[in-house]
């Protein structure tokens, strides 16, 4: 492949990119069906997903999850898309990869411990009524804490 070819398609990724961060989700439907990978990442380890949902564009997220995306890939900090959604109190993207079975105990910090770090109590709640997985000491302190105590599994 020549030099020139090359910048191109790197050109068309990073607008991929673009498209997932800023929720233009018709040309990245377009891009898709022009077989650019679902799962395409950058330099970070960051998944066409990972973006959509970190910047809560829900439009471009349900794309990227009707066509199958990697919902459990985790980047290169080791973080999932669904604690990244958590992070940033995406309720709505957070309620779209749990519908999609998004593990809430994935990557180095996991979506159910950033939502207690974060005290996103909506949240909270949507995983925990996902996921009735015990909890450990600190989880279930930080949950009573935060007032979800009727959802809080004893181990």
């Amino acid at each position: 492949m020549d030099i020139e070819t090359t910048q191109k398609l790197e050109e068309l990724c990073r607008y991929a990119f673009e498209c997932a961060r800023h929720d233009n989700a018709s040309d990245l439907e377009r891009l898709l069906n022009y077989g650019l990978n679902v799962n395409l990442t950058n330099e970070k380890g960051d998944t066409l997903l990972m973006l959509a949902a970190y910047n809560g564009n829900v439009n471009a997220t349900r794309i990227l999850l009707k066509r199958g995306a990697d919902i459990e890939r985790l980047n290169d900090k080791r973080l999932s898309v669904l604690s990244g959604a958590c992070f940033k109190g995406y309720d709505e993207i957070v309620k779209m990869l749990l519908e999609h079975d998004a593990d809430i105990h994935a990557g180095r910090l996991s979506a159910l411990n950033c939502a207690l770090m974060f005290r996103r109590k909506k949240i909270l709640t949507l995983l925990l009524t996902h996921n009735a997985a015990p909890l450990s000491l600190w989880q279930r302190i930080c949950a009573r804490l935060y007032g979800v105590r009727s959802l809080i599994v004893r181990a």
